[in-house]
């Protein structure tokens, strides 16, 4: 008969009856006592009154008895601690009992006694059972230092435990040393200052050994501690995802992801010249594939694990897109997991393949599956700009089906496919407009809306349409009334003749009948504009603009670098860091990849994307500007805290390339004499030499006039503009400029105090920006500001804050506080403070680099009117750190070949030809070049306002 009769009865007295049953002298009688106290205990019965006489059941040879009298000894001990102890004598007397089976029970129910009382006398025996011949009884005890960790730090510090667990990572058995990492991995989250896992190479080399024996869960306790370790350099860092890579061919998926995991970390480490990288890269592709064929729970674990890893690098999985088409049968959660990784690895070479793909989802019958095939349609048109034109007859197919939803994600999607390519597909309005009656949607219709006012000249019936919509204007939701209010103001502005009514109606309707803030602000807004400034009103409301950014929706680059660390966890499913999901601070630890090694960079070859930073095929991801307020209005105003410069290394701006260190492999390659330019040295009189620089001999000398980062530094400093005027702030005037002096950033602030009241404890703070600018020190105003006072303050800057790209690039918002309030407002800074002292190129270099940038990223611009010949711009060039490499005439022109580099390692070349004018202006032609062109424009202002003032 089963086990399950113990669960049936429900006599009363039966505590009595058990209590005589447990004192009996038969040993089978008692067993079955012990199950039935155990059943009461299970199903929820107090049974806590039998504890002294279920101990005394301890002393046996029986297994299971001893099993079952310590199961009921854990669930009790809490709420009988003083009962407890009387079981200490067998636990002691068990630890030494010559069966290892019965060792490993006593210690492993030692660890859940979690009594504080008990905890010092279970020491010894946990010492020995450490300490044990047997390899079981090992392992079970170091988990146990673990638990008993977590009731009692202090005393397992005080015994010397932690030493002899760090022991028993070298230990001969691979479970003893699997179990070892685990419980020093525990120990190690709530401890996080605290430097257990003290790991060297000779210790993950005998990690490594023991990875190979040990059971599944052993092996991946031991690749999350490998994955917490920073190799020393990319020979090491080689050597270790050589002997992880096996691991994923395991038929434990959890295995494979912890194995994808180190590989992922270490290949930052690695050079991408190396023939290993490649590879390496080849190697990953097929596990990942393989978790897709499992169960849907583990494919959808395992997709939104690849999500990140298609992210970090496309390239691991670019040829595998059909292993991502959806099945007939697969669950939705993972038919729109699937979609969204089709559309990461979309690219020329697939797109057809994709958008055949795409079309057939769009006629399927789950209507949320088939929205997000169409919007994934539109998302590939503004990923390949190739396949736009395909993309936008697919929409208009599916746009002929008539089908309410599916017309209404195309729309949707048409509005932004026209923000991307501007006057290209404009030609399918009519087609739009046809299908206006059957929009219910507040997005579509939105879109429509938009689609209507934005090309109001193209469409003879424009204000018709947005009458239509007026009609119901009330019952629309904010959305749609927003957007109808600027579309009819647009029109007026392109029709003001015939649409005058139709305006009055729409601001009298957002102002007097509604209750909407944001939709009465706007209206206001626009009606005041339009009547003191119609001009004013066109520039403001018809501003061209910009281009929509490839992909929004990819995680930023830190986040990412984070959950990357995180691979195979809750964290890598939700897509989170476990600081915004796990309650309280214990255990959560931020990670971050590691810094490329100097030895890999030296190998890096031009094309490569900077440590961390994206691959030139991933886009920028530009975060929606409306969250930036909410960045600054949570700021922390204290003083910033001094520590280690946070790594921004894997935050820069799209497809950069540090040249740094990897210049010299090109110089290798280059002979003496390279075909293009015949340089000359720029004349001695334009370049200072090194102040007390020793006199080198040879030619060399000739292009390192300038290679000292020591050079005194004049940079052009502009004249001080007011921030943030008085009549905003509450009666504090803020003025400023930004400077640069010997390497260092300042902002020169001037704080005058127009108010009635005495001002003191500044603040400021500033919000993530390009280029990681951050104050270095508090701001100091050491006296209270008094009425109509004025103080002139510098506050140093540095460049190792946050970073986040800004629309401008040179954007800056910040914040300041004061004894009053906490104000807000954004200045542009110069990008000249950013040209670091070290930007000279030697000449060859400059050949290489100039020819390696692809010609697409070469942008032209024209200064006129500069008074200064060839000599006296590159001097007052030099004195900004933008560097002369060489010098030539051509036909009578001067042409000046220029490098400089920023504060995060971009560098750019320029070509400036001098056209000889008018003996006191000349205009001027500049060509810029640069692995990030956004930057171009900027460095150009930046030589406009140099070489004028």
């Amino acid at each position: 008969m089963t086990d399950s009769k113990y669960f049936t009865t429900t006599k009363k007295g039966e505590i009595f009856e058990l209590k005589a049953e447990l004192n009996s002298d038969k040993k089978e009688k008692k067993k079955e006592a012990v199950k039935k106290v155990i059943a009461s205990m299970t199903v929820g019965k107090d049974v806590s009154a039998l504890f002294p006489d279920v101990v005394n059941c301890m002393q046996t040879d029986n297994l299971e008895l001893k099993k079952l009298v310590y199961l009921y000894l854990m669930n009790y001990a809490k709420s009988q601690p003083d009962m407890a102890i009387m079981a200490v004598n067998t636990f002691v007397k068990d630890c030494e009992d010559p069966n290892p089976l019965i060792r490993a029970l006593a210690v492993r129910t030692m660890g859940c006694i979690r009594v504080d009382k008990i905890t010092e006398y279970l020491c010894e025996p946990l010492r020995k059972c450490l300490k044990d011949e047997d390899p079981y009884v090992r392992k079970t005890a170091a988990v146990c230092v673990a638990k008993l960790h977590d009731i009692n730090a202090q005393l397992v510090e005080d015994q010397g435990f932690l030493d002899t667990l760090k022991d028993l990572i070298s230990d001969s058995n691979p479970m003893v040393v699997a179990n070892a990492v685990a419980a020093l991995s525990e120990i190690a989250e709530s401890h996080p200052s605290s430097n257990l896992l003290d790991l060297n190479p000779q210790s993950i080399n005998k990690l490594l050994t023991a990875l190979n024996e040990c059971t599944e869960w052993g092996q991946i306790f031991i690749l999350d501690c490998l994955a917490n370790y920073t190799p020393k350099d990319d020979r090491e860092a080689q050597s270790i995802c050589e002997r992880v890579t096996p691991r994923l061919s395991h038929a434990n998926s959890a295995v494979v992801l912890s194995a994808v995991k180190v590989l992922m970390k270490f290949m930052e480490m690695l050079s991408k010249d190396l023939d290993y990288y490649g590879t390496l890269l080849k190697k990953l592709a097929p596990p990942l594939v393989t978790l897709l064929s499992a169960e849907p729970e583990l494919q959808y674990v395992a997709l939104r694990n690849i999500n990140l890893i298609v992210q970090k690098r496309p390239e691991i999985l670019k040829h595998e897109m059909k292993v991502f088409f959806v099945k007939y049968n697969d669950p939705i959660y993972v038919k729109l997991e699937k979609l969204d990784i089709m559309i990461r690895l979309a690219s020329q070479a697939n797109i057809a393949q994709v958008l055949a793909e795409l079309k057939e989802y769009a006629t399927e019958v789950d209507v949320d599956f088939v929205r997000k095939a169409v919007r994934a349609i539109g998302r590939c048109a503004i990923k390949v700009e190739q396949s736009a034109e395909r993309c936008v007859s697919t929409l208009l197919d599916l746009i002929q089906t008539k089908v309410n939803y599916v017309v209404q994600e195309a729309i949707v999607v048409i509005k932004d496919i026209f923000r991307k390519y501007p006057n290209k597909y404009e030609s399918v309005i009519a087609t739009l407009c046809e299908n206006l009656d059957s929009l219910d949607e507040p997005e579509a219709r939105a879109a429509m809306i938009w689609i209507v006012g934005e090309y109001a000249e193209r469409i003879d019936n424009a204000d018709e349409l947005l009458e239509s919509f007026l009609e119901g204007f009330h019952d629309e939701s904010t959305q749609v009334q927003l957007q109808l209010l600027t579309a009819i103001v647009k029109l007026f502005l392109k029709k003001p003749t015939e649409t005058q009514e139709l305006v009055q109606q729409v601001l009298s309707l957002a102002t007097q009948d509604s209750d909407n803030p944001d939709l009465r602000d706007r209206g206001y807004i626009y009606w005041r504009l339009l009547s003191t400034d119609p001009v004013a009103a066109k520039e403001v409301v018809l501003a061209e603009k910009p281009l929509i950014s490839e992909e929004t929706d990819l995680i930023e680059p830190t986040l990412l670098d984070e959950l990357i660390c995180y691979i195979g966890t809750l964290a890598s499913v939700y897509h989170k860091p476990p600081s915004a999901f796990v309650e309280g601070g214990r255990g959560v630890v931020h990670k971050s990849l590691p810094p490329r090694t100097a030895s890999s960079e030296s190998t890096e070859s031009p094309e490569t994307a900077p440590p961390g930073a994206p691959s030139g095929e991933q886009p920028d991801v530009i975060p929606a500007q409306g969250d930036l307020l909410g960045d600054l209005l949570n700021l922390d105003l204290g003083p910033p805290v001094s520590g280690p410069p946070l790594a921004t290394s894997s935050v820069q701006m799209g497809a950069v390339d540090l040249l740094g260190g990897g210049l010299d492999s090109l110089m290798g390659d280059e002979p003496e004499g390279i075909g293009g330019p015949n340089f000359v040295t720029p004349p001695a009189a334009a370049v200072p030499a090194n102040l007390g620089a020793p006199m080198g001999s040879g030619l060399s000398d000739l292009f390192d006039l300038t290679s000292g980062v020591g050079t005194l530094s004049g940079s052009y400093v502009a004249p001080k503009t007011v921030w943030l005027p008085a009549m905003k702030a509450k009666g504090l005037e803020i003025s400023g400029t930004f400077t640069r002096q010997v390497g260092s950033i300042s902002m020169d602030l001037q704080l005058t105090n127009k108010a009635l009241q005495v001002m003191t404890d500044f603040a400021i703070q500033f919000n993530r920006n390009s280029f990681g600018l951050a104050p270095a020190a508090p701001l100091q105003v050491h006296a209270p500001l008094s009425p109509n006072q004025t103080v002139e303050i510098s506050l140093p800057l540095s460049t190792v804050g946050s970073v986040m790209k800004m629309e401008p690039l040179n954007n800056l918002q910040v914040a300041v506080k004061n004894n009053i309030d906490v104000f807000y407002f954004s200045t542009l800074y110069p990008l000249h403070v950013l040209f670091v002292e070290d930007g000279k190129m030697d000449r060859q270099t400059f050949l290489a680099t100039w020819k390696d940038i692809p010609n697409e990223n070469e942008t032209q611009f024209q200064i006129r009117d500069c008074p200064l010949n060839a000599e006296a711009a590159s001097s007052r060039l030099q004195s900004s750190n933008i560097f002369t490499v060489a010098k030539r005439n051509v036909e009578g022109q001067d042409m000046l070949y220029q490098s400089l580099k920023l504060t995060n390692g971009i560098w750019v070349l320029a070509e400036l030809r001098i056209q000889p004018g008018n003996p006191s202006f000349t205009d001027l032609e500049l060509s810029l070049k640069c692995r990030a062109p956004e930057v171009s424009q900027h460095v150009y202002q930046a030589y406009e306002t140099i070489l004028k003032n």
